[in-house]
């Protein structure tokens, strides 16, 4: 299902200047020189405030006295961008009747949208959130804009949010999509996407609280002998194939996609290697119809896990877990490899194939196909598996 919410706009706060009251007209006048200012900013001609209201709030910095408040200006803005504007001009100097470019403190002003929009309807990551009746819209099939079987419209003032505690504390069965690529690199040089193909796509489907998953299927270029319980699906051209797995992806709907470095690898190897070879219909993986999935460059920082660089994508309604992002980030292992990680969490490992030999393997027949299969197969098990290893690691903990 898919949900839209109206109605909610972007705030923060600035300490009210003194002197600066409803009583003498002085908020319409302070509104009227910030909008004026913030349209002359970036030629923009339209309503940029939504208003500005005078509030009672306590600064938590440094020493306040018990229950002291003072008074604040809340600014709501129309939109994110309009915030983040309205913003730069208060912190740069701003001037207004008397005053001369004073540069406010902003608070609240960093606050992510979405952020900010879950602690004011007091969601949590996950939770149920209810429609009443009469109070929500659906959409027809013409004015959907999502893959999803329902699609409607509601005042974020009508939702109701459960706080997941006693019957509301169950999740739904979630689908969980696990997957791997294997790609015919040339000898001694790393696949690139505009050069090498991929050969075969594991994929695995688990709904959360099945011991079993419901689907293992493998993607191969070319011929490859059956593997017992397994769906072995063959192509003779690679385009036909990520087409294939791309129909697939979509089919399945996945509520999680996980696999082990797929931020970093296949992910954007796909979505180039798609681009390289012209495989359109390919890159609509998120719950959007219209929306093309794109890998961009990211940097993160901090004190705790230093500067790593690594890819985002846009996978609109999915959530997507790496789990050697995990690992690297919660876990002090001396090698982040994926037998590795197993052995560590769950006593096996899998039969490894050197990457030297991959490409020799899909040049020779079925039997040596079917053997790349039955490795790449093991991969996307495998993580699931240590997710759930994991899962069950902190229920045990917090029980």
């Amino acid at each position: 299902m898919t949900c839209h919410v109206h109605g909610f706009l972007p705030y923060f706060y600035v300490p009210c200047p003194s002197g600066l009251d409803d009583g003498n007209g002085g908020v319409a006048d302070f509104f009227d020189h910030l909008q004026r200012r913030m349209r002359d900013s970036d030629g923009s001609p339209g309503t940029q405030l939504h208003k500005i209201e005078l509030v009672q709030r306590t600064n938590i910095y440094g020493f306040v006295p018990k229950h002291t408040q003072q008074q604040y200006l809340r600014i709501t803005c129309s939109s994110p961008n309009s915030m983040n504007n309205a913003k730069r001009i208060l912190e740069s100097g701003f001037t207004f009747g008397q005053s001369y470019g004073i540069q406010f403190a902003t608070f609240e002003s960093n606050l992510p949208f979405v952020m900010r929009f879950m602690v004011d309807t007091k969601m949590t990551g996950v939770n149920w959130i209810e429609l009443p009746a009469r109070k929500w819209r659906l959409r027809t099939a013409a004015t959907a804009i999502s893959r999803s079987q329902l699609e409607c419209d509601i005042n974020y003032l009508d939702l109701i949010s459960h706080a997941p505690e006693g019957a509301w504390s169950d999740i739904a069965p979630l689908r969980v999509l696990s997957f791997d690529i294997e790609c015919a690199g040339r000898k001694g040089i790393f696949p690139e996407a505009n050069i090498d193909p991929v050969i075969q796509i594991a994929a695995v489907v688990t709904v959360q609280g099945e011991p079993a998953p419901v689907i293992r299927t493998v993607f191969s270029l070319r011929s490859c002998a059956h593997i017992v319980g397994a769906q072995v699906l063959c192509f003779e051209e690679e385009r036909e194939m990520l087409q294939a797995f791309g129909d697939f992806f979509r089919i399945v709907d996945p509520d999680v996609v996980i696999g082990y470095n797929i931020f970093n690898f296949d992910f954007p190897y796909l979505l180039d290697r798609a681009t390289a070879i012209s495989a359109r219909n390919f890159s609509f993986l998120g719950r959007i119809n219209e929306s093309l999935t794109r890998a961009k460059d990211t940097t993160f920082s901090s004190k705790a896990y230093g500067t790593r660089e690594s890819k985002s994508l846009n996978l609109e309604g999915r959530i997507i877990f790496d789990i050697l992002q995990v690992m690297q980030r919660d876990h002090k292992l001396r090698s982040y490899s994926l037998n590795s990680v197993s052995a560590h969490f769950l006593g096996e490992q899998k039969e490894d194939v050197p990457h030297s030999i991959i490409t020799d393997l899909f040049n020779g027949n079925d039997e040596t196909r079917r053997r790349l299969a039955v490795y790449c197969l093991k991969v996307p098990r495998m993580t699931a598996r240590i997710v759930l290893s994991l899962c069950r690691t902190r229920i045990c903990r917090s029980a």
